[in-house]
């Protein structure tokens, strides 16, 4: 990349021309503070917390947008003006804003306190606004909005159309009654969110925020009729422990199984093993479509979110879903069913918990219709990983401290192949190194499938299984997955088989995973990051593949007696619908 010389703070240095001031500074180890900034998704230069001085402009300038394009500009960032500035900005937010922080969600993790506490900011400021009290809005499944800790950043409002395509969100009225909102006032819960909680990923103080289910835990882990078994989504080994202050992609799984100990579970159960059962059940269908040439191509049903994406914006699309559960929902089926009949208990006293990176996942566990046993949720409670730690925090678990220990039999075994599904490609590897060796009847000589992999929003390849050309798609972010499904709609594109997955960059990135600020998310890849880890423990298992997991086997001999059973379909698959956007 080309470099310009340039002068920050009387020191000279060569930055990458036409780079902001916001990522010339950084690239020189300065940092700008920001609220409304997010790197490629939200630049718009409102919240006036990161103006710099530009010599021989007219005014301060907000770093985020200003383009560092002229041999020898110099650049002040801390000056007092500048310091100033911010801090006449921060105290007119605080004077309209809901300053409970002590009992905030985000308290300690909220982006607007540290830069008050940075700038030495005082609860009472020099301005005195009026704090409208919005209602609290908790009619979704899977979230809280509370506009009176909005700070009209607009970051969610460009999550959710830029990155998810659904826009559901975004500014209503004007002046000082501007607010987020949906069209019409209308509640979260009444218009066709997908629950995919990137807005609450993006949002920096409270405003939005998960909806916490962690006290109907605990008191089911303490109602001694109940045997509360969890279980943990593959991403979950690499965000939790950015909870307590590990650094990102740090694998925990060994830690977290001894916290969940602590807390009193009866199982605590590795949904790779499910996720295996995925690739056994979805490979198959695959397979079977292939061959009848029906429905085709065949996409992946593991994201919650991707599925009501589809039943609300390309209902025309649901006859190409795979009817497979998504592994969170195939394990709470077996945990009723399978594991109820081995501890020989009524299944009603089966209470199932999932750890998952998603808030999706707390809308799919309402989809009652299609439990495996009658009456019953498959999966009783979904938790956030946020939840968890908080639990963790709670319970007075020292994390960093804790022993390595495994997972409960009979779901403690799952292979590298689950464990790449919290990854964008993943599945779809995982259903490749399945399916090959199904149709060849020969073991794979390389089992990754690289062109699958990355954080791209849309990925193409072609494989060739026993001279079958096989023609996949991946794609990741709703916004990515709308536009790849125009492509197969006009017939631009033909695919046999598409994984999508709701969130960019796959589980890695869910709604529910821990929050990095966008200090950090405006210059490292958290996505990247935490696949990485992903696929070095896939690497790094005995197991790699969904086939050869022994346990899977030996549930298949005991319990369904093949892929693609009657018992299988009654148990593991189930059904979506269309819904109305409005």
């Amino acid at each position: 990349m080309e470099k310009i010389n340039v002068k920050i703070n009387g020191r000279e240095y060569a930055v990458t021309k036409g780079a902001t001031v916001l990522e010339a500074c950084r690239e020189v180890g300065i940092d700008i503070p920001t609220l409304c900034y997010l790197k490629d998704i939200n630049a718009i230069g409102a919240c006036r917390i990161c103006l710099v001085e530009v010599v021989g402009a007219r005014g301060l300038v907000a770093a985020c947008v200003y383009p560092v394009d002229k041999e020898g500009m110099e650049i002040l960032t801390n000056t007092p003006k500048v310091i100033a500035a911010r801090k006449t900005t921060l105290e007119l937010i605080l004077s309209t804003h809901n300053r409970k922080c002590l009992s905030c969600v985000r308290s300690g993790n909220c982006e607007l306190q540290k830069l008050c506490r940075d700038y030495g900011i005082e609860n009472e400021t020099r301005f005195e606004g009026e704090v409208i009290h919005y209602d609290i809005d908790d009619t979704a499944v899977h979230m809280i909005r509370d506009n009176s800790k909005c700070i009209l950043c607009r970051r969610c409002s460009a999550a959710c159309a830029k990155l998810q395509h659904v826009g559901v969100i975004g500014a209503n009225d004007r002046g000082f009654k501007t607010h987020i909102g949906s069209a019409f006032e209308a509640n979260l819960g009444d218009v066709a969110c997908i629950s995919c909680g990137q807005c609450i990923n993006v949002c920096p103080t409270g405003a939005l925020y998960e909806k916490d289910e962690t006290a109907k835990v605990f008191d089911a882990i303490n109602d001694p009729e109940k045997i509360v078994v969890v279980q943990t989504a593959p991403s979950v080994r690499v965000g939790l422990g950015e909870a307590f202050g590990m650094p990102i992609g740090t694998i925990v799984t060994g830690k977290m199984v001894a916290a969940l100990k602590r807390l009193g579970f009866d199982g605590v159960f590795d949904t790779n093993f499910t996720a295996d059962l995925t690739i056994m059940e979805e490979a198959t269908e695959f397979l079977d479509r292939y061959s009848k040439k029906e429905n085709l191509p065949l996409i992946t049903s593991c994201s919650p979110g991707w599925i009501k994406f589809c039943e609300h914006y390309h209902p025309d699309m649901i006859p190409n879903l795979s009817s497979c559960k998504s592994p969170q929902g195939m394990f709470g089926a077996v945990a009723k069913t399978y594991y109820a009949e081995k501890l020989g208990v009524d299944p009603a006293k089966i209470f199932s918990v999932s750890i998952m990176p998603c808030t999706a996942k707390k809308f799919e566990a309402t989809r009652v219709d299609h439990s495996a046993v009658e009456g019953l949720a498959d999966v009783d409670v979904a938790l956030t990983v946020r939840e968890l730690a908080r639990m963790i925090d709670q319970a007075g678990i020292r994390f960093t401290e804790l022993p390595d220990e495994e997972f409960d039999a009979p779901f403690g075994l799952g292979s590298g192949a689950g464990t790449i599904f919290g990854a964008t490609g993943g599945v779809m590897e995982a259903a490749l190194r399945t399916a090959a060796e199904v149709v060849t009847g020969k073991p794979l000589e390389k089992l990754e499938f690289h062109d699958v992999r990355g954080v791209a929003g849309i990925k193409e390849a072609t494989y060739n299984l026993a001279g079958n050309e096989i023609r996949v798609a991946v794609a990741s972010g709703i916004e990515n997955a709308h536009q790849l499904l125009k492509s197969v709609k006009s017939g631009e594109k033909q695919y046999d088989f598409i994984e999508i997955m709701a969130c960019p960059g796959g589980c890695v990135n869910g709604g529910g995973q821990p929050i990095q600020p966008a200090s950090v998310r405006n210059f490292v890849d958290v996505r990247a990051v935490r696949a990485a880890a992903l696929y070095k423990d896939d690497e790094s298992l005995p197991v790699r593949k969904s086939h050869e997991n022994p346990d899977i086997t030996r549930i298949y001999d005991e319990y369904f007696g093949k892929p693609g059973s009657h018992k299988a379909h009654d148990i593991l698959h189930t059904g979506y619908v269309a819904r109305p956007k409005y």
